[in-house]
């Protein structure tokens, strides 16, 4: 049995007192701390908030140890009966995989604090919890009071938890299933909106996947007073990091809804239906895996279907998201040079941030398209006898029920046993090619009786120019330049600031002026590292970073119907 404890002395400088306590069998003993978490596919180095790690025996006597890796720690057992590790762990930030502790709050991702002993991970595990006797305890782990159990390591780090005297909760049943749903910071709730909301995409999940992998389930929600969405699944739990307050439900209730299906969604896909390399984690390094388009991709095209398949969102409201996805898409040049399968392998080295321009694409959007390609692919080619629910459906049965990591290799051959055709060329070209996925799409969109369009785009730095700009203090800088377009050949560079117009300020104003002269050529101030410079620019005809949009076919064929009604079900 590994002992935990978890002390919060002195809430507001951040630090949680933490120790681990274990019987040694061995001279030397490994503790490690993980390097990375699940559901984010790089290195977290959680280590560089340790501070003080020492090692003490059962007489309190201070062992010797020495640290072999950034996170691993070698101890001198010296015939020790007990082994105590302590240390303090830095919990400043908050979002929805960090640890965070305030005056206010407990907030613990075990996998980025809790240190293990190397070859004892399938040892049951108790955890103290030092809190104030008023806070309450959201979580899925088995809770007595302030003391949490785990049957091993992968459990507890596998289990957020909040502890808070601030709690909001309520739950729903679902196929005899419990859904609770917590908030945490301040939201007035609309419990009256949430619950049937909540309970309509469960059902539908459920209904398509047949059964739901655990017999609890909680949303532990973090809302925030600052513009946030990011949600991290578990097995049983997910964390969702939203806000601002007063937005939550009212003009973001969507993004609380398309997480909350997401991550809900994520339970049998990547939980449970999880890539081969991660079978099981090892969080001592990279788990690299190509199936990034499964994992997130398949995730954020069902997230999103099922708030529209359960009547939860209207089809236009699902097309707003989808047009989301096209966007982002077609915005990036970068998918032209590299892979879904390559940016997949790639996360581990800079899968959240936008790294070099034009270097890499999405897991979540290029697979969230891909997801819709090979869904209408099944559709169009069982004659409406299957999908990609069918799909997902069989992955889970055959793989997580038998214990078994999935392979690109399995995913595909799914694909073909429900479409009963094969998808060489689809994965040849597009999951690991960097073909224009237009043509597939629009075939895509027109059989279940959608349209892709575009049209210009209505600012003028973006579609004659070729410039995305954000603002930033008082004027517009730059973020992306097309390829190809007036601002690269002008010689812009990314992170210009964009003072003037032919002479007149534009302090946010940038295609107010632009639309007022329109005429060649244009002549740029721009602020580049302290340094004033001028650029001349000329407009040409092209159209860059035109908007795409989805719409309905007003007449359609029965055929269409036919599979409009499947997709949409």
């Amino acid at each position: 049995m590994i002992h935990y404890t978890f002390s919060t002395e002195n809430p507001s400088a951040q630090y949680i007192q933490i120790s681990m306590q274990f019987e040694p069998t061995q001279e030397i003993e490994k503790i490690q701390l993980p390097s990375w978490r699940p559901g984010r596919y790089e290195l977290g180095n959680f280590a560089k908030n340790v501070k003080g790690f020492k090692v003490f025996n059962e007489n309190n006597e201070a062992l010797n140890f020495r640290k072999i890796t950034k996170d691993c720690w070698e101890v001198e057992t010296n015939q020790a009966s007990i082994i105590r590790v302590e240390y303090a762990y830095y919990a400043t930030d908050l979002n929805a995989g960090s640890t965070f502790l305030s005056e206010d709050q407990l907030y613990v991702n075990p996998v980025n604090c809790c240190t293990y002993v190397e070859g004892r991970e399938n040892e049951g595990i108790i955890l103290d919890l030092k809190i104030p006797e008023s806070y309450a305890i959201a979580g899925s782990l088995e809770i007595e009071k302030h003391t949490l159990f785990a049957q091993n390591f992968d459990e507890l780090a596998d289990s957020p938890f909040i502890c808070s005297n601030t709690l909001q909760h309520q739950s729903y049943i679902v196929d005899e299933v419990i859904f609770n749903v917590w908030f945490q910071g301040e939201v007035k709730v609309d419990w009256e909106k949430l619950i049937p909301d909540f309970t309509a995409f469960t059902e539908k999940q459920i209904e398509k996947l047949g059964t739901f992998p655990v017999e609890e389930y909680h949303f532990l929600t973090q809302i925030v007073p600052f513009r946030a969405y990011h949600g991290v699944e578990h097995s049983r739990s997910t964390v969702l990091l939203l806000g601002p307050s007063y937005a939550v439900f009212k003009d973001a209730y969507k993004d609380l809804l398309g997480v909350s299906s997401h991550e809900l969604y994520h339970t049998w896909n990547v939980k449970a239906i999880r890539p081969i390399e991660m079978y099981p984690y090892d969080f001592t390094k990279e788990n690299y895996s190509e199936l990034g388009l499964l994992c997130e991709g398949v995730t954020t095209y069902m997230g999103d279907l099922f708030l529209y398949k359960s009547g939860v969102f209207e089809l236009n409201e699902y097309l707003l998201e989808l047009n989301a996805q096209l966007q982002k898409h077609f915005d990036n040049p970068a998918r032209f040079n590299y892979s879904v399968a390559q940016s997949s392998f790639d996360t581990w080295l800079d899968g959240y941030v936008p790294g070099a321009p034009n270097r890499k694409v999405s897991i979540y959007t290029e697979g969230c398209l891909l997801s819709f390609v090979f869904d209408v692919f099944i559709i169009k080619n069982s004659n409406g006898e299957y999908s990609l629910d069918d799909v997902m459906k069989y992955l889970y049965e055959e793989f997580y029920q038998k214990k078994r990591g999935i392979s690109e290799q399995d995913y595909q051959t799914a694909i073909e046993k429900y479409a009963m055709k094969s998808v060489d060329e689809l994965f040849k070209n597009y999951v690991h090619g960097t073909n224009d996925y237009t043509s597939i799409l629009n075939i895509s969109f027109e059989s279940v009786g959608l349209k892709m369009n575009s049209s210009p785009n209505d600012k003028i730095s973006q579609s004659k120019l070729g410039v995305k700009t954000v603002l930033q203090g008082n004027y517009m800088v730059v973020k992306a330049i097309h390829p190809g377009s007036p601002a690269e050949f002008s010689g812009l560079m990314l992170e210009d600031e964009l003072v003037a117009v032919n002479a007149m300020d534009a302090s946010g104003n940038i295609d107010v002026w632009l639309n007022y002269f329109k005429k060649d050529p244009i002549e740029l101030l721009i602020r580049r590292k302290g340094m004033f410079i001028s650029k001349k620019i000329d407009f040409d005809s092209s159209n860059y970073y035109p908007d795409y949009f989805v719409t309905e076919i007003e007449k359609l064929s029965e055929e269409q119907k036919k599979y409009k009604q499947i997709w949409a079900n």
